[in-house]
């Protein structure tokens, strides 16, 4: 795990997706506790949860409420 915070649901579960394939360019992380992705290059409204815009953070104590878009189908 990485020593950052999700910028959408401030989880600390983040891991290092992909890097650059040349050089120390740029690298991509993935939260691990709501999915949402963030290459270390983006601006801090994207990397840094203060500066993200509140509209779009989740809380993951939410996430039992909310749908599957679209719905899972069940098993057959």
């Amino acid at each position: 795990m990485i020593n950052l915070i999700c910028p959408r649901c401030h989880s600390k579960e983040i891991s290092l997706l992909t890097k650059s394939p040349v050089g120390d360019v740029w690298e991509v992380y993935l939260c691990e506790t709501c999915t949402f992705s963030w290459r270390n290059t983006e601006g801090e409204n994207i990397t840094q949860p203060d500066h993200y815009d509140s509209r779009f953070q989740l809380n993951p104590e939410d996430f039992v409420h909310l749908e599957n878009i679209p719905p899972i189908p069940p098993q057959l």
